[in-house]
């Protein structure tokens, strides 16, 4: 009997020990389990021109890291390289917006448009855009209205300035030669006010400008020949995801015809090219992701104005300017923000 007192008080104490154990556990469960759900995974439709990354897209994705924001944790991307087809940029926008991603973030003129078109209701950031006012994507800077907002590139205004760089290089150059993407023009296009300024100021400061733009990736060898003809003794090459897709056959040709080359954006001049001057592309896109950040925390795209750039770079290339015979400057080493050896 003493033993069987025993067995059932022990029993008894095991069962309370685990009806106690549960109601803990009843009581601990539910706030484990609100710790542990995770947080929302956001989807970033990332609409491009190109036929693939570059630094400035790395740059975007290092700037979401700072701000809590990890590929595959908290975030997923969803990238669309439209590889130079404005049908194919058309289709992959409604592609992103039938995905319901949550921002779509794009740049340059062409694919600003397509998110535009495709969409009035979700977010759109742009990295970079040449003038975003006069292309009718938004009613102003400050107050940029819809769906869309993020950073103007701005480069057209600094024709002035880069055809000064080319005297100072080339003191006896005359004949400059611009080359475009043809492509994208319409009124109040990008290439066009870029040729416009490029004009003026070169009847101010007395070059004779020559304009030949590419339409596709087939034009590229006929436009280089065309701008052959043209004689130039230096050359202005506007940034656009197609010019930047065949930066190779661009920087061979003004190797071959000795041409001071310049450019909008230093990545052409890490390709090869001679001198740039103009923002920092890859803080554009660091803008374009804390932008992206600030829209993912509840921010609505119509209070954010679209940022200008505040800083613009020299960068040169020494070894370029070796292959073309050309001796730059010492005044304009000691200028430089980058000199490539």
């Amino acid at each position: 009997m003493a033993r069987e007192r025993i067995h059932d008080s022990v029993v008894a104490c095991s069962r309370r020990r685990f009806i106690c154990a549960a109601a803990a556990a009843a009581v601990v469960a539910p706030a484990l389990g609100l710790a542990q759900l995770p947080k929302k995974v956001f989807r970033i439709g990332y609409l491009n021109l190109r036929s693939g990354p570059n630094s400035s897209d790395e740059a975007f994705i290092q700037r979401l890291r700072e701000l809590g924001y990890e590929v595959d944790r908290n975030i997923i991307m969803e990238y669309r390289w439209a590889d130079n087809d404005l049908a194919r940029l058309e289709q992959q926008a409604d592609e992103l917006v039938r995905l319901n991603v949550d921002v779509i973030v794009t740049a340059v003129t062409p694919a600003v448009q397509a998110a535009k078109k495709a969409t009035s209701t979700i977010p759109i950031v742009m990295a970079a855009a040449a003038d975003p006012v006069s292309a009718g994507l938004i009613t102003s800077l400050a107050h940029p209205g819809g769906n869309l907002t993020g950073f103007s590139f701005l480069t057209n205004d600094l024709a002035a300035k880069r055809l000064q760089l080319l005297r100072e290089i080339v003191p006896g150059a005359a004949r400059v030669a611009v080359l475009t993407w043809g492509a994208v023009q319409g009124s109040g296009s990008p290439s066009e006010q870029l040729v416009a300024q490029t004009v003026a100021a070169g009847q101010q400061l007395g070059f004779e400008i020559s304009h030949v733009s590419i339409g596709d990736s087939a034009d590229v060898s006929i436009a280089l020949e065309a701008m052959a003809r043209t004689r130039p003794q230096a050359l202005i090459v506007q940034v656009s995801s197609l010019t930047y897709e065949h930066r190779g056959a661009i920087v061979d040709a003004a190797r071959r015809m000795h041409l001071p080359d310049m450019y909008e954006t230093r990545l052409m001049v890490e390709a090869g090219g001679l001198v740039s001057y103009g923002p920092d592309v890859d803080e554009l896109y660091r803008g374009a992701a804390t932008y992206v950040g600030k829209i993912l925390r509840g921010a609505r795209p119509d209070d954010l104005p679209v940022e200008q750039p505040t800083k613009f770079e020299l960068v040169l290339n020494l070894e370029a300017a070796k292959s073309r015979g050309i001796a730059i400057p010492p005044t304009l080493l000691r200028r430089a923000d980058k000199v490539i050896r």
